[in-house]
């Protein structure tokens, strides 16, 4: 079963800047929706960020938007999340997905994603 791969996760203090990356197999070509997600205790999983590999086109939740950058480098099957001006709310596991459809479906039914990633903990603290 194929499986992406987090990094990049760690503490950081409010107001810092971090960079997750996922290894992303490639299903080129194919067009395929690469998101982010994340879980903070207690709560569900929110859907953060999304790329498409073909244009690049991008979605954002409001809670990140302004703040978060999703990128996509194909030729090294490379999906990036650059999160500056980080909150204590941004804190939780952050997971990526990869699934065939829309992005705007990605992000609002989560639970039909089969590839998902091990998770990577982000902690905004002082």
């Amino acid at each position: 079963q194929v499986q992406l791969v987090e990094s990049g996760g760690g503490l950081v203090q409010p107001g810092g800047s971090l960079r997750l990356s996922c290894a992303v197999p490639g299903f080129s070509p194919v067009d395929y929706a690469t998101a982010w997600f994340r879980q903070a205790p207690g709560k569900e999983r929110e859907g953060v960020s999304c790329i498409h590999s073909s244009d690049g086109s991008t979605y954002y939740s409001d809670s990140v938007k302004g703040r978060f950058t999703i990128s996509r480098d194909n030729a090294k099957n490379m999906v990036y999340l650059q999160m500056d001006s980080l909150k204590p709310d941004d804190t939780g596991v952050y997971y990526c997905a990869a699934d065939f459809r829309p992005c705007p479906k990605v992000i609002t039914m989560p639970h039909m994603i089969q590839t998902w990633g091990q998770g990577t903990q982000v902690d905004v603290s002082s």
